[in-house]
């Protein structure tokens, strides 16, 4: 199996609704590493880092999100990998 990394930036109603509390039990469950953050604009932001088909399973649950909110885009960004993680984080936002 191999490794990869996806940036994404997640549009739609998606604070206030839990997103990034679903995504990190996702993202645990997925065994991935990373983060995931409010932005000041109101989109969801993370890195997920982990084997292939599950950060692949991680992006089309965040075409989805949790059952409040309603994605209305998904960018995806491919970075190396980089093993700079130990584990799965809420980051804090900054403005």
């Amino acid at each position: 199996m191999s490794k990869v990394r996806a940036h994404v930036i997640i549009s739609g109603r998606v604070q206030g609704v839990y997103y990034r509390a679903k995504a990190r039990e996702q993202a645990m469950v997925l065994e991935l590493t990373g983060w995931v953050k409010n932005t000041p604009g109101g989109q969801v932001e993370g890195i997920f880092e982990g084997e292939q088909e599950n950060v692949a399973k991680m992006i089309d649950w965040c075409r989805q999100g949790p059952p409040r909110a309603a994605v209305s885009g998904l960018e995806i960004e491919w970075e190396e990998p980089r093993g700079d993680f130990s584990g799965f984080v809420i980051a804090p936002t900054r403005s």
